[in-house]
C-alpha cells in the first residue's frame, strides 16, 4: 500500500494542465461498445478508475490501440458477450464504480447486460434503481442473485422508446438510459434527466456517431433511436473536479498558481463559489490565475448578514465532489461556512482527521459541518493520517501542504483512482512530496 511524505507550509509557483475529466472518460468508453465502428478518444487521464475500465473493454473483445499519450482508438466488432458470465468478469466489474455504464450499451446492442455490484468510494448509498428502472421502461427483463450480488437486464426483442421520469437526477443513471435508448425503436423522452457538462459530452458524441438526441444541456432529454451508430473521434474536457482541487490547493498554500485551458464555460459555478471563500481568481483567456493569498482570505457572509452555507446540488447546482476541498479551505479563511452535504451521508466523516491537525470544526451530524475558519493566525499540524476515499484522498493532501511539517498519507491508491501523477506534479510547482 503507497504513502505520501509531505513537508508542508511551502509557497508553490507555476503552471498546471488539468487533466481529462474521469467522471466523462467512465461514460465516454462505455458508448464505444454502442458501434462496430472504430471511435478515437482523446484527453483521457491516466489514472486507475479509468485504466480498470479499459482493461475491463479488452477482455470484453474491445479491440485497443494506443495512439499517443490520452489518445485511444476502441474498436467493439469482436465483443465477447460471455465473458460477462465469467467468475473473472465477477471480481473485475465489482471493483469498479464505472462499470456499471457497460450495461446499457450492450443491453441496446446485445440484449444482455450483466453487473456485479459495483464498488468505488464508500461514501453513503448510491442506489441503482434509476438505472434499472428506466431499462424496465424501454422494454427489459431485470433479474437480481441477491447470494452473488448480481444484477441483470435482457431482452429478446430491440428495446422500444418510452416516457419516462427519473425519480433523481443521477449521472450515471441518465448516462446508462440515453445509450440503451439510442438504438431503440421509437422516441425515448426522458425528464429529471442529468444535464453536467460530461452528460452533454457524451450527447454530443453519440450525436456525432450519428445518434438522434435534442435538449442536451436541458433536464427533458428526447432520444429518436436509430438502427445503428458509425464511428467518430472525440476529446474529453478537462476535469471540473480537479480544476477545482488546484484552486483549494492555491489559497490554502497561499500559492501563485495558473491552471491552463480550464474550459471556463463548463466550469458552472465552480469559481464563484470560491469567491465566496474570498479566493482571488482571475480569468486570463481560458486559464485561471490565482494570485498568492498572502493576506489569507476572508468568506462572504449572506446578504442579511448569516453564516455562509454552500451546498450541493444536480447541475447547474455546486458538484458534491468539490464539497470535500471546500471544507479544507474553509479551515483557513478568515470567517465561518456551514458545509450541507446533501447527497451522501459518509463523505464528512474525514473531517475528524483535520480535527487532529488543529482545524476549528463542528461535526453536525453526517450531512452538515460548520467550519471556523483560523486566517492562518493557527496553522495545521502534521499527521499520519489515511486516504478514505478519492475526495477526501486529495483533500487531506492540501492540507498536509498548508500544514507545519512533514505529514504522512496512507491508502494513497484511493487519490490516484481519481488524480493523475499528482506528486509528481506538485514537485514541478515546487512541492516537497515523496511517494513511498
Amino acid at each position: 500500500m503507497g504513502t505520501f511524505k509531505i513537508e508542508g507550509g511551502i509557497a508553490l509557483h507555476g503552471d498546471v494542465i488539468p487533466q481529462g475529466a474521469k467522471n466523462e472518460a467512465l461514460q465516454i468508453l462505455c458508448a464505444v461498445l454502442l458501434t462496430s465502428e472504430k471511435v478515437t478518444i482523446n484527453n483521457i487521464p491516466d489514472i486507475i478508475d479509468v485504466n480498470k475500465l479499459i482493461t475491463l473493454l479488452s477482455n470484453l473483445g474491445v479491440k485497443i490501440q494506443k495512439n499517443g499519450p490520452g489518445s485511444i482508438t476502441f474498436q467493439a466488432d469482436e465483443v465477447r458477450v460471455d465473458y460477462l458470465e465469467t467468475e473473472a468478469f465477477k471480481k473485475e466489474g465489482g471493483s469498479l464504480r464505472g462499470s456499471i455504464m457497460i450495461v446499457g450499451p450492450l443491453l441496446a446492442r446485445f440484449g444482455k447486460g450483466y453487473i456485479p455490484k459495483p464498488g468505488g468510494d464508500k461514501i453513503g448509498r448510491r442506489r441503482l434503481d434509476t438505472h434499472f428502472e428506466g431499462f424496465i421502461n424501454l422494454g427489459a427483463k431485470f433479474r437480481y442473485e441477491r447470494e452473488d450480488h448480481f444484477y441483470g437486464v435482457e431482452t429478446k426483442t430491440r428495446l422500444k422508446g418510452a416516457y419516462m421520469l427519473l425519480d433523481e437526477a443521477s449521472v450515471t443513471g441518465t448516462a446508462n438510459i440515453v445509450m440503451a435508448a439510442v438504438l431503440a425503436e421509437g422516441t425515448t423522452t426522458i425528464y429529471n434527466a442529468a444535464c453536467e457538462p460530461y452528460l452533454q459530452q457524451l450527447c454530443k458524441m453519440l450525436n456525432a456517431m450519428g445518434a438522434k438526441i435534442s435538449g442536451v444541456g436541458s433536464n427533458l432529454l428526447s432520444i429518436e433511436g436509430v438502427e445503428s451508430l458509425g464511428g467518430c473521434e472525440h476529446r474529453i474536457l478537462p476535469d471540473m473536479i480537479e480544476i477545482g482541487s488546484w484552486i483549494g490547493l492555491a489559497a490554502m498554500t497561499r500559492s501563485e498558481i495558473t491552471i491552463k485551458n480550464v474550459s471556463w464555460d463548463n466550469l458552472g459555478v465552480i469559481p464563484s463559489v470560491f469567491r465566496k471563500l474570498g479566493i482571488t481568481l482571475e480569468r486570463k483567456g481560458d486559464d485561471i490565475y490565482i494570485p498568492a493569498h498572502t493576506d489569507g482570505y476572508e468568506v462572504k457572509t449572506d446578504i442579511d448578514g448569516s453564516i455562509l452555507t454552500i451546498a450541493d446540488a444536480p447541475w447547474p447546482g455546486f458538484t458534491p465532489d468539490l464539497l470535500s476541498i471546500v471544507l479544507v479551505v474553509a479551515t483557513q479563511a478568515k470567517g465561518d461556512v456551514l458545509i450541507h452535504q446533501k447527497m451522501f451521508e459518509s463523505r464528512l466523516f474525514f473531517v475528524d482527521k483535520l480535527i487532529d491537525m488543529g482545524a476549528k470544526i463542528m461535526l453536525c451530524d453526517p450531512h452538515r459541518a460548520v467550519v471556523m475558519g483560523h486566517n492562518f493566525q493557527s496553522q495545521l499540524k502534521a499527521t499520519t493520517m489515511s486516504s478514505p476515499d478519492i475526495r477526501a484522498g486529495i483533500s487531506l493532501l492540501i492540507a498536509a501542504l498548508s500544514a507545519k511539517g512533514t505529514s504522512t498519507i496512507q491508502n494513497i491508491e484511493q487519490i490516484d483512482r481519481g488524480y493523475e501523477r499528482i506528486d509528481e506534479r506538485l514537485r514541478a510547482l515546487g512541492a516537497q512530496i515523496v511517494r513511498v
